[in-house]
């Protein structure tokens, strides 16, 4: 060792403090935000604020009156419901329909595939009308089931039948099928490659499929109004009830109704989320 290397002194890398995260926008990032946000509050916030503020209008012991209305809560029992049952019917035949588009070739295929988007296109009380004239009192199936609770699960099938399949469909088709191939070749029955390879994929889109048709059913009006009757404790749903409201004249019990949708909306996505998270950190 040399006297140079002894006189030179000995450095040590300083350690970098980091730098907080700090989020920059450009000015047209900045412009798209504000402009975003300022549509969003006009078509969302501003009116369900609105709806909140209206629902208080009665007080606190007014909204729980109005509320726990007997025949209110059986409106909402017979919605929320009859949402999450037809929900459930659409994880699967959605899922079923979505997997024979993308996986199965066959005669008249495409056709079908416009079809399954024709609740979307279709006004809603046309579609009342239509079921109402397959199922009504002169049913040529024989099935007479308008003004009954058949003829609301019925309706709410009919519109919300292509959330899932639209939400599943692209997922399936953007799937590797080399990893499908390789836990066959490993001796995996198609049971165990759906259920341990393909469906922890399609959770996510399916979930966002659930969520969406749940919130569409609940708000269903115009295909009920000729299908189900409207009566009261039987097959009156909660758009009618507000609308019922509405029409006596009474803006905040409509709205207290409405709020009380519009929580358990929020609820049921959340929760669907919650499980989307989960089921996605485990796969």
């Amino acid at each position: 060792m040399t006297a140079a290397s002894l006189d030179a002194p000995t450095t040590r890398p300083t350690p970098r403090r980091r730098a907080g995260r700090r989020v920059t926008l450009t000015p047209g990032s900045s412009l798209a935000l504000g402009i975003s946000l300022i549509w969003f509050s006009l078509l969302v916030l501003i009116p369900l604020t609105a709806v909140v503020v209206s629902a208080s209008d009665r007080g606190w012991s007014g909204y729980i009156d109005t509320i726990t209305n007997p025949q209110t809560m059986a409106a909402v029992r017979l919605t929320v419901g009859q949402s999450a049952l037809v929900t459930l019917v659409n994880i699967v035949m959605g899922t079923v329909i979505a997997w024979v588009l993308v996986r199965d070739r066959f005669f008249g295929k495409r056709i079908l595939d416009v079809i399954i988007d024709i609740p979307f296109a279709l006004p809603t009380i046309v579609a009342g009308l239509v079921l109402l004239g397959l199922y009504g009192p002169n049913s040529p199936l024989d099935l007479h089931w308008a003004y009954t609770r058949n003829a609301v699960t019925l309706a709410l099938a009919f519109v919300t039948l292509p959330f899932i399949v639209r939400t599943v469909q692209p997922v399936l088709e953007e799937l590797d099928h080399d990893v499908e191939e390789a836990a066959a070749s490993l001796g995996a029955t198609r049971l165990t490659i759906f259920r341990r390879v393909i469906l922890p994929s399609l959770v996510p889109a399916i979930t966002a499929g659930a969520a969406l048709s749940f919130a569409r059913a609940i708000a269903e009006y115009g295909s009920l109004v000729l299908l189900s009757g409207n009566k009261p404790f039987s097959t009156e749903v909660v758009s009618v009830r507000v609308l019922t409201h509405i029409e006596n004249g009474s803006q905040a019990s409509a709205a207290a109704v409405a709020s009380l949708m519009l929580a358990v909306a929020l609820f049921v996505i959340v929760l669907l989320d919650i499980i989307q998270r989960r089921v996605s950190a485990r796969a």
